[in-house]
């Protein structure tokens, strides 16, 4: 992001293209992108289309029209993962000669708009080393040091997004400790979901009851928290048989590799046939929930006990 407001702060392009797996940092170049503009009158100059509210025509008739009361209007396309060839070439031809008065921002999770030759914004997550780094110039700020296991755990705690750990270094800095350690951290820091559900599966391999039964306190008794849990040890299950390579099976299960490595990890505790009669399981649970056999909360904790004693 300091890239990007350095890059505004010498010249506003009219098109933005973001790419990259941090959300947060969506919305924060976004704000960089409004405020560069000098945008006023949010409600006439900033026109969002998503999924749901996308057509191609009206999007370029949009940054086609001129601002009303501002000197600019931003034109926002939101995740959107399908058109035509057709938009292609209109949204091409538009910004062969765009309008001025409008700064185009896309927001591209899925990667649907590489096509474009545009000023383009990395989201993405930053590697181990480079957050590290970070974390300990941000401490140091505050004349407060890290524990190489303390940032370890800062950093997986917050699935490596910068955005998030940087939230969490606000906490972390006004604690009265002047060296952060791992207790600090499991004290100070909100733990991801995603991260949470890795804990969990660690716990349940182990046969950790306790541990376990402990996280899933601190989650959430809803469909999603069940989702996580499925999809996670359906990784590990396609893991443990797959004879892919982390790279392809990264691609093929549309998660990243990093996730891949992980779940590498974790099914090693298990033996094949104990994952595949977890999977089962989970499906079967997931059934019951959606034909309302059964309660997500009392489905949760089955899971967590049929796991640990499978």
């Amino acid at each position: 992001m300091k890239t990007l407001k350095a890059r505004l702060q010498k010249k506003v392009e009219s098109c933005y293209l973001i790419q990259g797996e941090d959300v947060l940092l969506y919305d924060k170049a976004l704000e960089l992108i409004k405020k560069a503009n000098n945008l006023t009158l949010e409600e006439f100059n900033f026109i969002m289309f998503d999924e749901d509210s996308f057509n191609a025509d009206t999007v370029i008739n949009s940054c086609e029209t001129l601002p009303m009361g501002s000197e600019k209007k931003v034109v926002l396309l939101k995740n959107i993962s399908k058109f035509n060839e057709n938009f292609k070439k209109k949204l091409r031809d538009y910004l062969k000669k765009p309008v001025e008065s409008t700064c185009l921002v896309i927001f591209d999770f899925f990667n649907k708009f590489d096509f474009l030759i545009s000023e383009k914004v990395s989201a993405k997550r930053l590697d181990d080393y480079s957050l590290k780094e970070l974390i300990a110039a941000e401490l140091k700020v505050h004349d407060k040091t890290i524990t190489p296991d303390a940032c370890q755990n800062l950093i997986e705690s917050c699935c490596g997004y910068y955005s998030l750990i940087k939230n969490e270094i606000e906490k972390l800095i006004s604690c009265d400790d002047f060296e952060i350690d791992s207790k600090i951290i499991d004290s100070f820091v909100c733990k991801e979901t995603e991260f949470t559900v890795f804990e969990l599966t660690d716990a349940l391999s182990k046969r950790n009851a306790e541990k376990a039964v402990s996280l899933l306190n601190l989650m959430d008794k809803d469909t999603k928290t069940f989702s996580l849990i499925l999809n996670h040890f359906r990784r590990l299950f396609f893991v443990s048989v797959s004879g892919m390579s982390d790279k392809e099976l990264a691609e093929y299960l549309s998660v990243k590799e990093f996730a891949v490595v992980k779940a590498r990890e974790l099914s090693k505790n298990f033996t094949k046939l104990q994952l595949k009669n977890i999977y089962e399981m989970l499906n079967d649970v997931d059934f019951y929930i959606k034909n309302g056999q059964m309660q997500v909360e009392n489905a949760l904790y089955y899971l967590i006990f049929g796991i640990l004693y499978c």
